[in-house]
């Protein structure tokens, strides 16, 4: 079902035109956009710091990003998000929490080679990204092989993806799919909330919900630039003994 236009959407929007680097797609073709369009930033000027930068591909309403830079006061965060009437609220969120550490990208992912400089963050999160299981949709899911290489070439050698997902067959997809293009797996739980990474995780309203139901949550760190034989991952073969 299609959300409704937010009231007031573009009037709220400007007055959030500080926190907000780029809008909307450069043209129509997002493979051409890519291949021809810079507006590349200067994160240090845009934060006034030299912090290093991280990065929320698929924000949401900012839930997430709120609770690290709230953490992470010496971090700069970026969120991208596509849907406008949802990126509103996360900026506004922002606005509301008075924090200075992170900047919104209102943009489809497929072109965020536009903007950012290459090896220029440290992290990037997957929170519950959308599976897409139709096979025709494999292109459009955000672990698939040209996503991959996107984020590839944004991460700093040693930067890595933590991916958050309700989806076990989503996520054993990523998994190979993050091998496959080079990455090592480390920090593998099907288990999210009944393993030793759960101490340091920052539940979003949609991962407490889903978990409420007594449904496991699916995470990984996929690495770039290690030795793979420095953090082998835990395979859904191991995923049993996680649990005892």
């Amino acid at each position: 079902m299609r959300m409704r236009r937010k009231r007031n959407l573009e009037p709220r929007m400007e007055a959030c035109a500080d926190l907000l680097l780029a809008r909307g797609k450069p043209c129509k073709n997002l493979k051409e956009a890519a291949e021809t369009f810079r507006a590349l930033l200067d994160l240090e000027k845009v934060f006034g710091n030299q912090n290093p930068t991280e990065l929320e591909i698929g924000c949401g309403n900012g839930g997430f990003l709120l609770e690290k830079a709230k953490c992470e006061p010496h971090v700069n965060f970026l969120a991208v998000e596509l849907c406008t009437n949802v990126i509103l609220t996360a900026m506004e969120r922002t606005r509301a929490a008075g924090l200075s550490n992170i900047r919104f990208l209102n943009i489809p992912a497929e072109i965020l080679e536009c903007y950012l400089e290459q090896k220029s963050v440290g992290v990037i999160y997957l929170n519950f990204s959308t599976p897409l299981p139709e096979k025709s949709r494999e292109k459009q899911r955000l672990t698939s092989p040209r996503f991959l290489e996107i984020y590839k070439k944004l991460l700093k050698e040693g930067g890595r993806i933590e991916q958050k997902t309700d989806s076990a067959e989503f996520f054993e997809y990523s998994l190979n799919r993050f091998e496959e293009a080079g990455f090592t797996l480390a920090d593998v739980t099907h288990d999210l909330h009944n393993s030793p990474y759960a101490e340091e995780n920052i539940v979003t309203e949609y991962e407490r919900n889903f978990s409420e139901k007594g449904l496991p949550i699916f995470r990984a760190v996929a690495v770039k630039g290690i030795d793979p034989t420095d953090k082998p991952r835990t395979s859904a073969a191991g995923a049993a003994k996680e649990q005892k």
